[in-house]
């Protein structure tokens, strides 16, 4: 039995894993909300809690109004989008500045009807517009999702129809 490690390997070497949760931290950091496998989001939602909670400590920090500048340059580095760091910093932080913690939501949608990966929606929590917008695209998706294999029936039965006759 394996003990103390932690994270997923995701069928990717080191290096494609690291440039993997940088791009999709920062399309979330920038979308507030993205779709991804659920192996991912829940991978992707770890990294994002330690980049809020590193820009939350550097807001908080700063004294006098000067700026942390070692911190910016650290998220920076590693989101490599200046344009994403400043939202992080003057959008993100304020609203999250009373939470402790749980910045992100995981919210499964079922499975992909190409290869059958569970799939789900990563999203900042304080920025979801109502309260009832998620469970309407979840549902809005699984309704897609059904009139679709509706349609792949009935497309194999109209088929099969002739050949029956």
């Amino acid at each position: 039995m394996i003990h103390n490690r932690s994270g997923r390997k995701l069928n990717r070497t080191a290096s494609h894993r690291k440039a993997l949760l940088s791009s999709l931290s920062k399309e979330l950091l920038r979308h507030k909300k993205i779709k991804t496998t659920l192996a991912k989001a829940k991978e992707t939602r770890m990294v994002v809690e330690k980049l809020i909670t590193r820009a939350k400590n550097t807001v908080a920090g700063e004294i006098d109004g000067k700026k942390n500048v070692h911190a910016r340059r650290i998220l920076v580095a590693y989101l490599q989008d200046k344009d994403v760091v400043k939202a992080l910093f003057d959008e993100i932080v304020p609203k999250v500045a009373t939470r402790n913690g749980g910045y992100t939501r995981v919210i499964k949608l079922g499975r992909r009807l190409g290869d059958g990966a569970h799939v789900a929606l990563l999203q900042l929590v304080d920025f979801a517009t109502t309260a009832d917008e998620t469970p309407k695209e979840v549902k809005a998706d699984r309704k897609k999702r059904v009139h679709q294999k509706s349609k792949k029936k009935e497309i194999a039965d109209s088929t099969e129809t002739p050949a029956a006759q």
